[in-house]
């Protein structure tokens, strides 16, 4: 078993809290030493209690989920003899209400582009390895979003 921990701080800043007129940013900080500035989504909570510079929750959930698939479609692409140049990916998460009116991040679509050194796998093999880091990837097979990796573009 591994813990992994977070540390999140907020401090009231002023504002009049009672009605909900706060500064909704805080940080997030994790053991390596390394502290984010974080906010709530000015999608969420409006300007100017919330700051688009931070990486809000929901960003980091997808940001978390395509970092974990990345991660571990890298080292099934490498026991499979495939070597790895580069590999970006622009996910988006969608955030809709559920039946009983609730928000949450119903979908995350991956969109990875990948460039090989030497020989390339066949897009059938690209779409198997794809399906086995889903499997494999410690968040997917956390949560109840709907993940999906999406077809390249040609």
């Amino acid at each position: 078993m591994a813990e992994h921990r977070a540390i999140v701080r907020w401090a009231f800043g002023g504002g009049d809290f009672p009605k909900g007129r706060y500064s909704r940013e805080h940080t997030w900080s994790f053991d390596g030493g390394l502290t984010l500035p974080a906010s709530s989504s000015p999608s969420v909570v409006p300007l100017p209690h919330s700051n688009p510079a931070n990486v809000d929750p929901e960003e980091a959930f997808v940001a978390s989920i395509a970092s974990c698939h990345l991660l571990t479609f890298l080292d099934l692409a490498r026991r499979a003899g495939f070597t790895i140049d580069s590999y970006e990916d622009e996910a988006v998460g969608v955030l809709e209400k559920n039946e009983a009116g609730v928000r949450w991040v119903s979908s995350v679509v991956l969109r990875p582009r990948i460039v090989y050194v030497g020989e390339a796998p066949s897009s059938e093999r690209v779409k198997e390895l794809h399906d086995a880091a889903h499997h494999g990837c410690f968040i997917a097979n956390s949560v109840k979003t709907s993940i999906r990796v999406a077809e390249p573009e040609l």
